[in-house]
């Protein structure tokens, strides 16, 4: 035998004494699963593909045995005439990955409601989990899976739980998600209208479709001669919104003037308008945050509006833009819009109405008075992605006169000409919004609207509202509890009101009364069994109990109270003490609870 031939012989005969003890080893080592992560994922409806368990053959290794042997020991050493893998998107390939995905996210939604709901790692625990590098070679999808279910899964705060009542609903449903693999699986970039017309098409009109739902003015309407836009969040829609009204206000009163302009807001708007003001070049001193009362439930009062914009105007400076709420963050509280808007109007400012979260309960006749006035409003906007049953990202965004965003948002590059364009007779949504590239969104509206109806959609939402209703009435009922602000949609905001010495909460001062909440709130989440956030509104600390999720049910609603009720009871064992003068109680209380 030849030199080469002999190294050759010791190299494979090395190579497979390696394989087998490493296949030997990997055989007997334990999967480094959770028990409870374990449990949950052999519980499994019928019907479903299991993983191998780690160390076992991947079934389909035998498929790419002549090509490369993926993800096998036989790819230790790189060989330039070895062939080609298999194709990407090889669509026999997809099909047998694709069913594997779909059932093990399904086997995810049939027992996320047995995970802790608020995700128990800590930080930096997944770095330890994970190799240092990227793999050289292929992985076959079964390792790769397994590690999902081992270290991804505990990393997740499980927003589809049931028993998920904190920050606004991210719901979803079987339509969204179909209607998202629909738009992942074509991966169109859609910023014009040749680079995909149906893409812009069914954007149109699934707008026009939302805002009839919503009874927007006909001016909101592509039909009217205004115009509804797919943006990804809130935070995208007042980004564009301030720079167009920029736009439209600097070029009559001179660029150089960027300093003079102002925006309005209310002390509860989302911190998102501060971001979007800023980025758009608006001074930060120039952001007015106005203050709200409990006496008119935290919306923002018209004359409080106008006194600002009279003060600002005295001091040379320009209105430029408001934004009115519709659902507050911390309260779901909701700003006057007819009273604001005809103040707005006495000073030709824009006016932008955020729905992000309540916008989905207008599509009901019953709550659709809460955008009253909307008609004197420049934009309007919600998420579809919070209460909409659309997955994440979909902010649905309608203008007036949407020539204010393409002045200000358009580029038109000589490689983007075509003569669609130069028709104008069609829309090109790279000009309303702030990047070029855009995803296929209006897919997974288009498929929620279609496969369950208004009628449907308007039901989903008054059940939330409904259980909602139930937990208020529940915390109502409790002397040891108090609703802290009206509820207007599926949102209780509530505190807790512990006696000491028959001298009660309310009397304990304020920030004794916010720590015991705070401490609630944090032995609530770590049951595990719940998770909920919390607001501070009027300077009193208070628990936010958001209803909202797609399979969230009446027995969730009352398995959260109950832990609620259970965790105060705990709470409040620690602080039975005898009665002590009124001047020392607030002092002992305090001590209890930072102790």
């Amino acid at each position: 035998m030849c030199r080469a031939g002999a190294r050759k012989f010791v190299f494979s005969r090395s190579l497979s004494l390696f394989t087998l003890i490493a296949s030997t080893l990997a055989s007997h080592l334990p999967i480094k699963v959770p028990p409870p992560l374990l449990e949950v994922f052999t519980q499994r409806p019928t019907n479903t593909i299991s993983l191998p368990p780690v160390g076992s053959p991947a079934p389909f290794a035998s498929s790419f045995t002549t090509n490369t042997q993926m993800g096998s020991l036989h790819d230790v050493v790189e060989n330039t005439n070895v062939v080609c893998p298999p194709n990407p998107l090889d669509p026999e390939e997809f099909r047998r990955q694709g069913h594997m995905i779909v059932d093990f996210i399904a086997d995810y939604y049939h027992n996320v409601d047995k995970f802790p709901v608020l995700s128990q790692v800590s930080p930096g625990y997944l770095r330890e989990c994970l190799p240092d590098s990227a793999p050289n070679h292929a992985e076959p999808i079964e390792a790769i899976l397994q590690d999902v279910r081992n270290h991804i899964v505990p990393g997740i705060t499980h927003w589809q739980s049931p028993n998920y009542f904190a920050y606004f609903p991210s719901s979803g449903s079987i339509a969204g998600f179909m209607g998202e693999m629909l738009s992942v699986g074509f991966n169109v970039v859609g910023f014009n209208w040749m680079s995909s017309p149906a893409a812009t098409e069914l954007e149109t009109i699934v707008m026009d479709w939302l805002g009839k739902m919503l009874n927007l003015p006909k001016p909101f309407l592509f039909s009217g001669g205004g115009g509804g836009v797919l943006q990804g969040t809130t935070c995208e829609a007042i980004l564009c919104t301030v720079t167009a009204a920029r736009d439209k206000v600097l070029t009559k009163i001179g660029r150089d003037r960027i300093g003079d302009l102002v925006v309005y807001c209310s002390d509860q708007t989302h911190c998102a308008l501060k971001k979007a003001a800023q980025i758009a070049g608006i001074h930060p001193d120039n952001i007015r945050a106005l203050r709200t009362r409990r006496s008119d439930a935290f919306g923002l009062c018209p004359e409080t509006l106008r006194s600002a914009l009279a003060d600002d105007v005295s001091e040379g400076l320009v209105p430029l833009y408001l934004c009115a709420t519709v659902g507050t963050t911390s309260s779901t509280a909701v700003d006057p819009l007819r009273g604001l808007c005809e103040v707005a109007a006495e000073h030709d400012i824009w006016v932008h109405v955020d729905a992000a979260y309540a916008g989905s309960a207008c599509i009901c006749p019953e709550f659709r008075h809460f955008i009253d006035g909307v008609e004197g409003a420049d934009s309007f906007s919600f998420n579809a992605h919070k209460w909409f049953f659309t997955t994440l990202d979909c902010c649905c965004l309608w203008v007036k006169e949407p020539q204010h965003l393409v002045n200000a948002l358009s580029t038109n590059p000589e490689y983007l000409r075509n003569k669609a364009t130069e028709s104008k007779k069609v829309v090109d949504y790279k000009d309303w919004q702030i990047a070029l590239s855009r995803r296929f969104r209006s897919l997974k509206l288009w498929m929620v609207l279609r496969s369950y109806g208004v009628a449907n959609l308007r039901n989903f939402i008054r059940s939330h509202v409904n259980m909602a209703e139930l937990f208020e009435e529940l915390v109502t009922k409790d002397e040891r509890f108090e609703v802290v602000v009206p509820r207007n949609f599926a949102m209780v905001c509530f505190r807790l009101l512990p006696p000491l010495g028959g001298l009660s909460a309310r009397d304990c001062g304020l920030e004794t009364a916010n720590a015991i909440t705070k401490r609630l709130l944090d032995s609530v989440n770590a049951t595990g069994k719940v998770y909920v956030t919390h607001a501070v509104v009027g300077g009193v600390y208070m628990i936010r109990f958001a209803v909202g999720a797609s399979l969230t049910e009446e027995r969730h609603v009352r398995s959260a109270w109950m832990v609620v009720q259970e965790q105060a009871e705990a709470l409040l064992a620690e602080f039975n003490v005898h009665p002590v003068m009124q001047e020392q109680t607030d002092a002992v209380l305090t001590a209890a609870v930072h102790g």
